[in-house]
């Protein structure tokens, strides 16, 4: 992986990896998942590399006593340098690696929302550091469904670490990795989500206890009170007082609040084939996910929490979408819809990870060989993305010198394939 000067330390896989041999692995694997080839399995890779054999490939990755903890950091370090920056992005996302069988860690049948529908699969919690729409994945944590984490013997088998063994759901991982991100010091300006994630009230506050802006997707039928909505006690006939404020008015669904709403057509960037519009409406509201309390018709309602942006999207085919966002009180539509668009980044980085460099190939069954494969992904990804950085920093460059510098730029974002003519080296890993 690239450092300063197109470089990263020749002495960083010795030092993070502790072994000769280990840290001769590292960078072999990782040239087998740029190099070429389709299948980026341990025994294809192998296969196809020489001085290495199949057994040792295998052992580094599945069975070799190592801590992945300091390439990780390095890999957050690496990422920060290319694209961290105080007006980016964190993007959390999860994406499926398709399985047969039952005896991979964590494969059951789920929804896969690459595949639109519930499959046999992994699962696994992404985190993709981004700015000028450059991605650089940072983060893969596998969510163990149910049926693992109600089986403790079948963790072992996987090789689950004790610490790990734990049911969790996919925004309490997010929330784990995100911690992880900022104590590394990587920058970034706002975390985005799709609603799997930001349908989970917890989820929002905690990153709001963490001082963290954000825009996330929301559920259409999750329940909102507008801005205005004001706490009163009511009095009642007979009975005793109430100790507590309840809202003027009932909550209704994000969906209803923004039926009526003004739609408009915002343009938030250009793309391939021309400026990327769409129908957006945005109206402050406060989100129905404070404390509950038990209403005079005895229902229990959930009194409204901070003051927020909700925003709907009516897309041309029709289907509309819903989010929400701590976004200051005077960001401009055309801000909220950039900042909220911004999250599809991940997508192409997803695309790639497994058509280039082989994220849903591995083929142990383990927690450890799964998370050190992904993780080798990773830095294959970060690499491959500082050598198109450096090729369009050239362009850019030479365009100056020649003429306009008004498109110079668009390299970057290209999601052209990844490949590269040469192949990492001992000190360029």
């Amino acid at each position: 992986m690239p450092r300063r000067h197109d470089s990263w330390d020749s002495n960083v896989s010795d030092r993070t990896l502790g072994h000769k041999t280990r840290a001769r692995m590292c960078p072999l694997y990782v040239a087998g998942l740029i190099g070429p080839g389709d299948r980026k399995s341990v025994q294809p890779m192998a296969a196809r590399a020489s001085g290495v054999g199949y057994d040792q490939l295998h052992h580094f990755v599945a069975a070799g006593v190592w801590d992945s903890a300091p390439l990780e950091a390095a890999l957050l370090k690496e990422a920060d340098r290319l694209v961290g920056d105080d007006a980016g992005f964190l993007v959390i996302d999860d994406t499926a690696l398709p399985k047969k069988g039952r005896h991979s860690i964590g494969v059951a049948p789920q929804y896969a929302s690459s595949l639109g529908k519930t499959a046999n699969c992994q699962s696994l919690v992404s985190l993709t550091l981004a700015s000028r729409e450059v991605p650089v994945m940072v983060g893969l944590r596998l969510f163990l469904p149910e049926n693992w984490t109600n089986d403790p013997e079948r963790m072992a088998r996987a090789g689950v670490p004790k610490d790990r063994q734990t049911a969790l759901t996919k925004p309490e991982i997010a929330i784990e990795e995100i911690d992880r991100v900022i104590a590394s010091g990587a920058r970034f300006g706002c975390v985005l989500a799709d609603s799997g994630y930001g349908s989970s009230g917890p989820f929002r506050q905690a990153l709001s206890e963490r001082g963290l802006l954000w825009a996330v997707g929301l559920s259409r039928r999750q329940n909102v009170y507008p801005a205005d909505v004001a706490l009163i006690f009511p009095i009642a006939k007979t009975g005793k007082p109430r100790k507590y404020h309840i809202p003027d008015q009932p909550p209704v669904s994000a969906e209803a609040l923004l039926a009526e709403g003004k739609w408009q057509r915002v343009s938030w960037r250009r793309g391939t084939k021309g400026r990327l519009t769409c129908l957006f409406t945005a109206r402050r509201v406060r989100v129905a996910d404070g404390h509950k309390h038990r209403m005079i018709n005895n229902r229990m309602q959930c009194m409204p929490g901070d003051e927020v942006w909700l925003v709907g999207e009516r897309r041309s085919t029709g289907e509309q979408k819903y989010y929400v966002s701590n976004l200051p009180a005077d960001a401009t539509i055309k801000t909220l819809a950039a900042t909220i668009k911004a999250r599809r980044v991940c997508e192409q980085a997803h695309q790639q990870l497994k058509e280039e460099l082989g994220l849903d190939h591995f083929e142990g069954r383990s927690w450890t060989g799964l998370h050190r494969h992904a993780l080798m992904t990773m830095i294959a990804y970060a690499f491959l993305q500082s050598r198109r950085l450096k090729a369009a920093g050239r362009k850019k460059k030479n365009l100056r010198t020649a003429t306009t510098t008004k498109h110079a730029g668009h390299q970057a974002s290209d999601p052209r394939p990844l490949r590269t003519t040469s192949t990492p080296t001992m000190s360029s890993l």
